[in-house]
């Protein structure tokens, strides 16, 4: 199953939780840099194999965020997954915050697993999208092996609730 696939899985997965938006980032319960594989939803879902990097998966579209280290690396690796590089801290490339501001609808619902998203990340979202009405539903992991499309690519979801009105 290719990056394509994957994606349209997790999106079928977001439009039945009411989605408009989906984070999945790099990182394990404990903030790690390098994870175990349980925590490779990212690279599972994109191909990029890079330590560092957040996807952002949009009904029609998808990104992913990395830093210098990778630039070269996740422009091969993304080569053909319908997904854009955003290199993180250039000229013109907006922040994960503005982007999701950009087109994340008024009252719009923004979907990742709390569990692996660190305060400060979640706090940087909420501002950039102060204003908007946009709920999180934090509790949503997706993506992981329990998710959407998980580590064998099949929707195995149980359990996964909507955000709270």
């Amino acid at each position: 199953m290719n990056s394509a696939e994957k994606l349209r899985l997790l999106r079928r997965r977001m439009q039945e939780q009411g989605m408009d938006a989906y984070v999945v980032v790099t990182d394990d319960f404990h903030g790690s840099e390098y994870v175990g594989d349980y925590f490779k939803a990212r690279e599972y879902l994109s191909g990029f194999t890079g330590s560092a990097g957040t996807l952002v998966v949009l009904p029609d579209s998808a990104a992913l965020w990395t830093d210098g280290r990778y630039f070269l690396q996740a422009a091969d690796q993304l080569t053909g997954s319908t997904i854009d590089l955003m290199r993180a801290g250039q000229p013109g490339v907006p922040t994960i915050g503005a982007f999701l501001a950009q087109r994340v609808p008024q009252g719009g619902v923004v979907g990742f697993d709390g569990r692996t998203v660190s305060s400060l990340f979640a706090r940087t979202m909420a501002a950039a999208l102060e204003g908007k009405n946009v709920r999180f539903a934090y509790e949503q992991d997706l993506a992981g092996p329990a998710g959407a499309v998980g580590a064998a690519g099949v929707g195995a979801a149980g359990g996964v609730r909507r955000a709270d009105p």
